[in-house]
């Protein structure tokens, strides 16, 4: 943990393609701005609104797979034959259920916070924060970030579909462990030691269970990725997406 030497050469690749970066549950494409900035000087660094997300209409009910069919009509209005892929929390699985779908439109995937541990109870923790008339009443600030993050959408809406799809997914709509046994792409899964929402052992679970699965615990960082410091997190990736495969 914490070195990623023991598993990558430092040397660069011949081959380096855009990086695309997906935003969390109640995120927006704003949310990676931060990160993107980072990237920008020496690689071509995208991001996108996944439907129902930063003021973009909703194509239905909040699915994993369609925020994957959100992805795939980017990367081609973009021109983007292939891309690696830069997930955070809900982004992340995002990704690997991408490049489970449609393999050949991935090179390489990095998640940072993605929750992996999908059962009734442990959505059910998740979706008692996601009551919007007590996030109003109780962390208003926040409640006004969300508001200012997705207009014109109301943010309520936003957030009980969120909760909705949370439990879909511990209801028996996540990704199965065989599909991440056929996920072939280098993934790298990072996650803050200070995350209270996502545990060592399920990233480690999954980790194993990928074909080229590693697994980066960074210090001093927790779940929110408006606390994360972006330059902590910057290296480790930069240093997975050039490095010689």
């Amino acid at each position: 943990m914490g070195s990623l030497g023991k598993y990558i050469p430092l040397v660069m690749i011949s081959f380096q393609p855009p990086v695309l970066l997906l935003h969390g549950a109640l995120g927006s494409a704003a949310q990676m701005a931060p990160l993107q900035a980072l990237f920008a000087p020496d690689m071509q660094a995208h991001t996108l609104n996944f439907s129902g997300h930063g003021g973009r209409p909703a194509a239905g009910p909040y699915q994993i797979e369609q925020f994957v069919r959100d992805t795939l009509a980017y990367l081609d209005e973009e021109g983007i034959a292939v891309c690696d892929i830069v997930g955070y929390s809900m982004g992340g699985y995002v990704a690997l259920a991408l490049a489970f779908l449609a393999p050949a439109r991935v090179r390489r995937i990095v998640t940072l916070g993605t929750k992996f541990d999908w059962r009734p109870e442990t959505a059910a923790a998740e979706t008692r924060m996601l009551q919007p008339e007590v996030v109003a009443a109780k962390v208003p600030r926040f409640a006004a970030l969300l508001a200012e993050r997705h207009a014109p959408l109301d943010w309520k809406q936003v957030m009980l579909e969120t909760a909705r799809m949370l439990a879909d997914l511990g209801d028996g709509g996540a990704l199965p462990r065989a599909c991440f046994e056929l996920i072939p792409h280098p993934t790298l899964l990072m996650l803050g030691d200070r995350d209270q929402m996502v545990t060592l052992a399920e990233t480690q679970t999954i980790a194993d269970s990928l074909p080229q699965g590693h697994v980066y615990q960074v210090p001093d960082t927790p779940h929110p990725f408006e606390q994360v410091d972006v330059g902590r997190i910057y290296d480790p990736i930069w240093v997975f997406l050039t490095a010689e495969a």
